[in-house]
């Protein structure tokens, strides 16, 4: 009996097929790939500062399936109809401290207003 379970999310891209003068690469179109099994994890919500009243900046935390490898620096995540922003280039946790079926924590934020 499987006490948790994921669900699926679509992890979005930047594709990179194209380099500018200095050789630095020109970002595309966003790709969209499904992840099935990730794990939501809601985190604090809070308003931003009185110049922006109806501002609110939502944190998520998902928890990434050991069967997933690519790297998620520079991604977006959507998940219930939102788009989160990753924060950073999550690495995973070392497999001998991992027993279970998740080994890497993606922190994400999405500001509105």
């Amino acid at each position: 009996m499987q006490l948790i379970s994921g669900c699926a999310v679509e992890v979005l891209r930047r594709s990179t097929d194209a380099v500018d003068a200095h050789g630095n690469e020109v970002p595309g179109e966003w790709v969209s790939e499904p992840v099935a099994n990730v794990l939501p994890q809601p985190g604090a919500t809070s308003d931003l500062e009185a110049s922006r009243p109806n501002g609110v900046t939502v944190s998520m935390t998902f928890h990434f399936p050991k069967t997933y490898s690519a790297s998620l620096r520079g991604c977006l995540i959507r998940y219930g109809g939102r788009e989160y922003k990753v924060i950073g280039d999550p690495q995973t946790y070392l497999d001998a401290n991992c027993p279970g079926e998740w080994n890497r924590t993606v922190e994400c934020v999405v500001c509105d207003g």
